[in-house]
């Protein structure tokens, strides 16, 4: 996994660390090592802010290869599925995420490769700080907090390596050089310590209630309780699931914005309805080898052209006509032709230079509030919504179906519809699924549901993983080439199977 450098890494990041909360402008450590580090809780602290510092970083230099690579989870969320297709300015530009759309790709890919290191990278920070933080004399009270921190990111770390690869290295302490070559333990195991984890999580973190407008960005109660709620669900322990759920639901932290459309604008961020978000400001000076605080997700996914972006991300024609009539979700999720794309003018194909009818409308931000000094490109504001309420929700609806109770499924459901169109479903009779939430069972109730998850989630990196746990990529995505057995995962990294000395194994079909 070549690591060597990723454990002594963990001190040096909080020096990169200053993101537009004010937790996270915390002042850093200057010539700390391990040795004279880990003293006090203030050293505490630092080495939890260091933690979140991986989890901002969407361009890794890949270690050992002196090249830089984009990873998102939206390239294989949301492109390798029927919600969206490459895009950019052809078919050479981003090849390898071509073949990835079209079940092709293969284990020598930069942008798998940066998956996986960027994963083990924040991964190792966390190990660190879970490993030393326990012998610091400080309050009981901190400590569990910034454990609690630790334990939910590398959760999170290994919730997106098992849903990429399933069975990877499970890697919980500070190696030493010869422990470096580690093989694969099973997904069960993964899955286990996410669980044990997030468990951690819950009773260290605090509530979003009880925590001050500085803290704002820092996991919470609520944040491990419904990536355990997930993981339940990936597994499908309804039950377990339905269970974490309802207490995100009962608890009174969140409720769903009155307005859809204000979610991905930056009035929006850290909303009633967010439940954690990565935090992203455009005034840290972020370049292409030193990313900083800044997401490259506004300018990767806005269109080309006048408008200035790569145009990544492109909405399918299928996923467009996933939204029924009047549903206003589909105009804050979806730009399409002749719409006024903020100051920077009416989106037609000729503005853009491309002949794609529709854009990714989530992550776009207008001209006037790009970075001001720098390139902009690196310096996008936008903070990445990891996980909404409405996401909860639409998860308990769907343990409630599987644990037999048909209203609470329908109930969940239509606060999701209801948030959507202001409270005035009722205007729009007689349009399905509108009249199946009421009155569907079954099969018919469940597909109501994956519909809301679709419209409501779209182009935030949840599709793929959604189909492929549900078992429907096979048939969802037949005619791209998806092969059950294979392309439920993706290949493990060529170069790290290398670096193992061979303990590493393939995923069957690559």
């Amino acid at each position: 996994m070549n690591q060597k450098t990723l454990f002594s890494a963990c001190i040096l990041a909080v020096s990169l660390m200053a993101c537009k909360q004010d937790f996270l402008e915390i002042k850093p450590l200057v010539g700390a090592s391990e040795a004279n580090f880990f003293l006090n809780a203030a050293d505490a602290e630092s080495s939890i802010i260091a933690c979140y510092n991986p989890l901002q970083q969407e361009v890794t230099n890949l270690q050992g290869f002196g090249q830089l690579a984009p990873h998102f989870r939206w390239y294989f969320g949301d492109i390798v599925s029927d919600d969206s297709f490459k895009g950019g300015s052809g078919d050479g530009d981003e090849p390898e995420l071509l073949l990835f759309e079209n079940f092709q790709g293969n284990s020598t890919s930069k942008l798998i490769l940066a998956e996986w290191q960027a994963a083990y990278r924040g991964i190792a920070y966390c190990n660190l700080s879970t490993n030393r933080i326990p012998d610091i004399d400080m309050d009981p009270t901190d400590k569990a907090r910034y454990l609690g921190e630790a334990a939910f990111i590398r959760a999170l770390w290994y919730f997106n390596l098992v849903t990429m690869f399933g069975d990877v290295p499970l890697v919980l302490d500070n190696l030493a050089p010869s422990e470096y070559q580690q093989e694969r333990s099973p997904a069960s195991a993964i899955w286990a310590q996410i669980e044990a984890d997030l468990t951690t999580a819950r009773d260290g973190l605090p509530k979003r209630s009880g925590m001050s407008v500085s803290e704002i960005g820092r996991a919470t109660w609520g944040a491990a309780t419904s990536l355990l709620a997930k993981a339940h669900a990936y597994q499908g322990e309804w039950q377990a699931c339905y269970d974490m759920a309802n207490e995100v639901v009962n608890s009174g932290e969140y409720f769903l914005d009155p307005n859809y459309s204000n979610i991905f604008t930056e009035n929006g961020e850290n909303g009633p309805g967010s439940i954690w978000e990565i935090q992203y400001m455009n005034a840290s000076g972020g370049n292409w080898g030193n990313q900083l605080e800044g997401t490259f997700t506004n300018v990767f996914t806005r269109a080309r052209g006048q408008f200035g972006g790569y145009g990544f991300n492109i909405p399918e024609q299928n996923f467009v006509d996933e939204f029924e009539a009047n549903d206003p979700r589909l105009t804050a999720t979806v730009f399409q032709e002749g719409d006024v794309m903020g100051d920077r003018g009416v989106f037609t194909p000729d503005a853009t230079g491309m002949p794609h009818a529709h854009y990714s409308k989530k992550y776009f931000i207008n001209a006037g509030d790009e970075a001001p000094f720098g390139d902009p490109n690196p310096n996008g504001y936008s903070n990445d919504r990891m996980i909404r309420y409405a996401d909860v929700i639409l998860f308990k609806a769907e343990a409630a179906y599987y644990l037999g109770n048909e209203v609470e499924a329908k109930a969940a459901v239509r606060m999701i519809r209801d948030r959507a169109r202001g409270g005035a479903e009722l205007q729009f009779p007689g349009l399905l699924p509108n009249t199946a939430v009421n009155s569907a069972t079954g099969e018919a109730l469940l597909e109501a549901i994956y519909h809301e998850r679709r419209v409501e989630l779209g182009l935030e990196g949840h599709r793929f993983f959604d189909i492929v746990r549900q078992g429907r990529a096979a048939t969802i995505l037949a005619e791209d080439g998806f092969t059950s057995g294979t392309h439920e995962v993706y290949p493990i990294p060529e170069a790290e199977i290398t670096l193992s000395g061979g303990l590493i194994t393939q995923n069957n079909g690559y």
